[in-house]
């Protein structure tokens, strides 16, 4: 069942299902923003949606899952629903995506790259709190 921000969101949106061409379209709009496509690392994604005029983006996957970036060591956790808010260089608003800084997970609320010249991509969380990586840390191997 999708939340209530999916359904406001339905109309008028681009939607896939299946892992396959949604795992195919996520990855043709991150290159459309300008971000790394290897921000979403999951599989068993059963729905993508975009909503043009509004900017909302959503998944859906069967489960939970845990992932860690090898070049800079994060632990990332997508919960089975992930929002956001997107623009060129940016996605705010998020939900349904956590960082594990020492003992604590800490809900990333924004991604965006400041300085495309600069090669980097900050990621902000709930607390305020940010940090900046090469995005190549975050693209397809």
């Amino acid at each position: 069942m999708a939340s209530q921000a999916i359904q406001a969101h339905r109309e008028n949106a681009e939607v896939y299902q299946g892992n396959s061409p949604c795992i195919k379209n996520i990855q043709q709009l991150l290159d459309e923003l300008s971000l790394p496509n290897g921000l979403f690392p999951l599989d068993d994604i059963e729905e993508f949606g975009y909503n043009r005029s509004s900017g909302f983006i959503w998944l859906t996957h069967k489960k939970k899952k845990d992932h860690v970036f090898k070049k800079t060591k994060q632990t990332v956790s997508y919960a089975t629903e992930v929002t956001a808010f997107v623009e060129k260089h940016r996605m705010k608003k998020m939900s349904g995506v956590k960082t594990r800084e020492m003992l604590l997970w800490l809900t990333i609320t924004d991604v965006y790259i400041e300085d495309p010249s600069t090669r980097k991509i900050t990621f902000k969380t709930g607390t305020g709190l940010s940090e900046s990586f090469p995005t190549s840390a975050f693209e397809l191997e």
